[in-house]
């Protein structure tokens, strides 16, 4: 049977690389050893980005934007990590991300015929829901207790397989090295999924362990070296999401139900801080990380729905399914266990079309969309999961997981609370909107009171910004929360409620019934075409291959790379004037750049999505030659079927970090490092 890929497509498992294809399309066969190498030297970082370690002394990488969440909270009024960028010229210098836990993927078991066999036994989704959550937590706890490791049950293929990884985790990470934000994000929000681009998307930090930097011999080597058009390139790091194995029930309901709705709330939340940043300086300091962030997600799920508005797209993804089942039909017994996948899968997407509003305003938090609320409800649900045995607790909440949790819980990193009062103000009047003043947990919460009233009344009041008093409530377990008078745990405790039954709903009647269904199509997958299937992207460590190669757009052949001598001329070509104005430290040093042909960003043809940022881009000989840190507007069809006519991922080169670090920024400890 053909096997259903194109191209350079596929995020594949760290234990069931395409051997055949690599060997058929490069002549390359990565050996156990290879594979092994790469999967210690790459890196998950918890705040939603990929790195890698580039020396055996723990000197890690990633991009700056992956970063600026940390740079953010390091900074204040009197200093600017974002902004002004950041070198420790010693060892000493190097600051302290107190709230950053990194994992490394150190083993990989499969679970799956542990895991079915239970729920084979129940044919009730939510009795077939809770043994298998129960199970999972067992998996995760036995190999805890065993291993000392975080252990993670990952689900796979949508339910067709379930994998338990253990990671090393650190959460002694220092920052090292970072440019200014003028730089790293060169052309801001309008270039944002575009190309050509000119971004130096790179910081740098080192892992500590025992106060001492981390020794491993597991890093990719720094290339100096300029990258050739078609060249094979790997990347290894952790995409978030696809929708590859979705059906076309799934696809139509996020474009007509639920990404309307999502950017309707992103375009409001980006009004929001865009009015509250400009106020002040000051203010424009608090809130621009969130404001990139949304930013960034409302031109990712803008274009994701461009995709699934465009009728070739559906006509075609229409074709392919029904390809599929048409070769299922064709068997018996493929017919008999998989062929009701998709009518089950369309009665849940309706199912999640009734909810909708519900999950999103009190699970998903959007009715109290702030830091606080979020701290205050893990306190709640923390003290009181404490009380069920680990394998009845909420997936979020067992033994595997609390050491990460209470990490992020009891974060020093600031707290704005003038950013918290308009960002709560805000939910609390778009729940209003929803679900209508009548409401009766909204009339409870605003008790006659307006949003914004609400909102001051309860930011100025709790204690929740203290990580002092996160502590105490957390020591003081169910009983003490019970009692405490805080606003914002008064309100989490009022929500818990309503929002814990949307949240049962949800996963027994839609998320356990979709695994189900997607793990039928997944076997039939199997059945047809064997190892030659990858699943969907999950955050997990994955690889990808590919080949840094140009396009043509509207007639205009795009070039696989851009120079740092370009730079200047994009700035130019813009006035010079803000998100294109070049940071000082760039325009003292002109001369040495402005002519210079050094690779700067490039594009290539290897898969990437969400989480991948951060990625390490490297070649068969493990020769880091760049950091992915994008993709072009192309791409956004990607997350639901792949072609690589013109998508591609965006990554800033390797010869072009240490071209700069050399002539802006005088990094000579970090240079030295790099290339020894």
């Amino acid at each position: 049977m053909k096997e259903p890929l194109n191209g350079d497509e596929g995020m594949w498992l760290p234990n069931a690389l395409p051997l055949e294809r690599l060997k058929k399309l490069y002549g390359f066969t990565p050996s156990k050893k290879w594979a092994e190498h790469i999967q210690k030297a790459s890196v998950r970082m918890n705040n939603g980005g990929s790195a890698s370690f580039v020396s055996p002394n723990g000197l890690l990488v990633t991009n700056h934007h992956v970063a600026e969440s940390i740079l953010h909270d390091l900074s204040s009024a009197k200093k600017d990590y974002v902004n002004d960028g950041f070198y420790a010229k010693k060892d000493k210098n190097e600051v302290k991300a107190k709230e950053l836990e990194i994992n490394i993927l150190w083993t990989i078991k499969d679970v799956t015929e542990r895991i079915k066999a239970i729920t084979r036994k129940y044919k009730n989704a939510k009795q077939a829901s809770g043994a298998k959550r129960s199970e999972i937590a067992r998996i995760e706890k036995e190999s805890y207790e065993k291993t000392g490791l975080r252990s993670n049950v990952v689900t796979l293929y949508r339910g067709g397989l379930y994998h338990l990884y253990c990671y090393k985790k650190y959460t002694d990470v220092r920052l090292v090295f970072a440019p200014e934000s003028a730089i790293a994000a060169l052309g801001g929000d309008f270039d944002n999924y575009e190309f050509p681009r000119y971004c130096l998307d790179v910081s740098f930090f080192r892992v500590y362990e025992n106060d001492k930097p981390l020794k491993t011999p597991y890093f990719f080597k720094w290339s100096d070296k300029p990258s050739k058009e078609n060249e094979i390139l790997f990347i290894s790091g952790h995409p978030g999401n696809t929708e590859r194995l979705s059906t076309l029930s799934r696809l139509k309901s996020l474009r007509d139900f639920q990404f309307p709705y999502l950017l309707d709330w992103m375009r409001r939340r980006e009004i929001l801080l865009q009015q509250f940043s400009g106020k002040s300086l000051e203010n424009q300091r608090k809130a621009k990380h969130e404001l990139h962030s949304i930013q960034n997600a409302r031109k990712r799920f803008l274009g994701q729905l461009k995709a699934l508005q465009d009728q070739k797209f559906i006509a075609q993804k229409e074709l392919s399914e029904e390809d599929l089942r048409a070769k299922i039909r064709k068997s018996k017994p493929l017919r008999k266990n998989f062929g009701n996948a998709w009518d089950i899968l369309e009665k849940a997407e309706e199912k999640l079309k009734s909810i909708r509003d519900e999950l999103y305003l009190f699970e998903n938090a959007f009715a109290f969309n702030c830091e606080l609320f979020d701290i205050a409800r893990t306190i709640v649900r923390l003290t009181a999961e404490d009380k069920k045995p680990n394998h009845k607790r909420l997936s979020e909440f067992r033994d595997s997981n609390r050491e990460s949790l209470l990490h992020s819980l009891f974060s020093p990193a600031p707290i704005y609370k003038d950013l918290e009062v308009a960002l709560f103000e805000d939910s609390l009047a778009f729940m209003t909107e929803i679900v209508g003043t009548e409401d009766s947990m909204v009339k409870q919460i605003l008790s006659k009171k307006s949003p914004s009233e609400t909102a001051s009344q309860i930011i100025s009041e709790t204690k929740l910004n203290k990580v002092s008093a996160r502590k105490r409530l957390v020591n003081s377990g169910m009983k003490g929360v019970m009692k405490s008078k805080d606003p914002m745990i008064l309100l989490a405790r009022l929500a818990d409620k309503r929002s814990r039954a949307v949240r049962k709903v949800f996963e027994t009647s839609i998320k356990e019934v979709r695994e189900q269904a997607y793990s039928k199509i997944a076997e039939a997958l199997f059945a047809l075409y064997g190892s030659a299937t990858y699943p969907d992207a999950t955050f997990t460590l994955r690889f990808a291959y590919g080949r840094p190669k140009g396009y043509v757009d509207a007639g205009k052949k795009i070039n696989f790379k851009t120079t740092i001598g370009e730079t200047f001329n994009h700035a130019n070509l813009h006035k010079n004037i803000e998100p294109w104005k070049l940071p000082e430290s760039w325009l003292k040093n002109k001369n040495k750049l402005a002519k210079s042909k050094v690779i700067f960003n490039f594009v290539s043809t290897n898969e990437a999505h969400g989480g991948n940022s951060g990625s390490p881009i490297f070649d068969k000989d493990l020769n880091i030659v760049g950091l992915l840190f994008d993709g072009n507007a192309y791409d956004f069809a990607n997350h639901f079927m792949y072609t690589d006519e013109k998508a591609r991922s965006v990554s800033v080169h390797s010869q072009g970090i240490l071209e700069v670090l050399k002539k802006v920024y005088k990094t000579e400890r970090l240079i030295k490092e790099l290339i020894q």
